[in-house]
């Protein structure tokens, strides 16, 4: 079974659905789970958000926490999980943003990808990877999969 399938297998039986946030990996994630036949019934929606207008208009970020945060931080991975929830039918989501590459500053370095966590009824987690300068592929697909894992333990 893949992690996609013990996912959505996991999900039904807790009776839950889900909703993804992607910037950096544009709908990777979302990808992976309706790639599993028979997903819809867990799987509600995936907003894919690259750009700051999307975040704002489809999940409710707020233009002054990109403002002082930038769209790649814990405090914008929050609020894309929680606007998730907030827009969806989902009971559990999950938000990647980041910067896959190349590219990036000496505060916000190449590789560096912030994840949040909403299940309803239960505080949202939020933390950073640092994956380096992989290469954009690489980064994304670390991304995807470390998502995936989230899901996984936000499940149970």
């Amino acid at each position: 079974m893949t992690l996609a399938a013990e996912i959505l297998a996991a999900a039904r039986a807790a009776g839950l659905r889900i909703a993804t946030a992607e910037s950096c990996t544009g709908g990777m994630v979302a990808a992976a789970l309706t790639d599993v036949a028979g997903s819809s019934d867990v799987f509600d929606r995936g907003f894919v958000t690259y750009s700051n207008a999307a975040k704002e208009a489809m999940l409710g970020v707020l233009p002054a926490t990109l403002a002082a945060h930038g769209a790649v931080s814990e405090e914008v991975a929050r609020e894309m999980a929680e606007g998730a929830l907030r827009h969806s039918l989902a009971g559990l989501a999950v938000s990647i943003t980041g910067i896959a590459g190349p590219g990036g500053s000496e505060f916000k370095p190449e590789g560096r990808v912030c994840f949040g966590l909403a299940r309803a009824g239960r505080e949202t987690q939020v933390h950073t990877v640092e994956y380096g300068p992989r290469g954009r592929a690489q980064v994304r697909q670390a991304s995807r999969d470390h998502a995936l894992e989230l899901l996984l333990a936000g499940v149970e």
